[in-house]
C-alpha cells in the first residue's frame, strides 16, 4: 500500500466505513486515519476484556490496524469493517492470553457459574466519595466499575463489554464471538447478576465513559498506524 493524502475537496467524515475503505485501498493516508478514530474505542475495549491491560490492549489495537491495512484486499465486505476489524482484535487478544495462561474452556465457566448459582462481587454500601469534586466522584465510580468488569469470567467480561458497553446488539456480539444468540443472552444475565443490582442502577450512566480511548491517544493510534504502514512500504 502506497500512502496518499486523500483530495480536499472530498468530506471524508461524510462517507461510511465501507467507502473509507475503498478510499484507503487506494493509499489514502486521511481515510486510514479516520477509520482508525471512528474504530479506536471499540477495538481498544474488546482486546481490554481479554488482557485485562491497558498498555498490552493498546499494543493489540496498533497490530490490529496494521494487520488489517496491509491485507485490506482479503476483506470482501461480507459483513461490516467494523466487525471485520474486531475479530482480528479479538484474535490478536486471545492469542496472546492463551500464550500467557492456559485457556478455561468457555462451557466450563458456564456449568461452573450455573452450578453455584453465580459468585457476587461485593461493593461498598455507599458509592459517595468524600468531597465535593464532581470530576473526582466520576473518576471513582468509574474505576470501581472498571475493576467490577475486570474481575468477571472471560466470556461473560467479553459479552458485557459487547452489550453493556459497546451497546451492540445480541445478534452482532453473536456474530462477533462465534456464539448462538441464546448464548449470549445467558452469558449477558450471568454478567449482570454478578455486577451488583445497586451499582448499576446508580452509575449506569457511566457505563458509556469505561475505558476511554480518545483524545490525544486516539490521535497518537492513527500517527503510530501511518508510520507502521511506512515502513511496511519502504520494505
Amino acid at each position: 500500500m502506497s500512502l496518499a493524502v486523500a483530495h480536499p475537496k472530498i468530506d471524508l467524515e461524510r462517507l461510511s466505513d465501507e467507502e473509507l475503505v475503498e478510499i484507503a485501498r487506494q493509499g489514502g493516508e486521511n481515510a486510514i486515519r479516520l477509520l482508525v478514530k471512528r474504530n479506536n474505542r471499540r477495538l481498544f475495549r474488546v482486546a481490554r476484556a481479554v488482557v485485562r491491560d491497558d498498555a498490552e490492549a493498546e499494543d493489540i489495537v496498533q497490530e490490529t490496524y496494521v494487520s488489517a491495512f496491509t491485507k485490506l484486499d482479503s476483506f470482501r465486505g461480507n459483513s461490516r469493517f467494523s466487525t471485520w476489524l474486531t475479530r482480528i482484535a479479538l484474535n490478536e487478544a486471545l492469542g496472546r492470553a492463551r500464550k500467557r495462561r492456559p485457556a478455561a474452556e468457555l462451557a466450563e465457566l458456564d456449568i461452573s457459574d450455573s452450578a453455584n448459582g453465580g459468585s457476587v462481587i461485593m461493593f461498598p454500601i455507599s458509592l459517595k466519595p468524600p468531597g465535593a469534586d464532581a470530576e473526582l466522584a466520576r473518576k471513582q465510580v468509574r474505576d470501581l466499575l472498571e475493576k467490577a468488569v475486570d474481575e468477571l469470567p472471560d466470556p461473560f467480561r467479553l459479552v458485557f463489554i459487547l452489550r453493556d458497553i459497546e451497546e451492540r446488539s445480541t445478534e452482532d456480539t453473536a456474530s462477533q464471538l462465534s456464539l448462538k444468540p441464546e448464548t449470549v443472552k445467558t452469558r449477558l444475565h450471568r454478567a449482570r447478576r454478578l455486577m451488583r443490582l445497586a451499582v448499576e442502577k446508580q452509575v449506569s450512566a457511566t457505563f458509556s465513559e469505561l475505558f476511554p480511548f480518545d483524545g490525544a491517544r486516539c490521535e497518537r493510534m492513527a500517527d503510530r498506524v501511518i508510520d507502521r504502514l511506512r515502513s511496511v512500504d519502504k520494505s
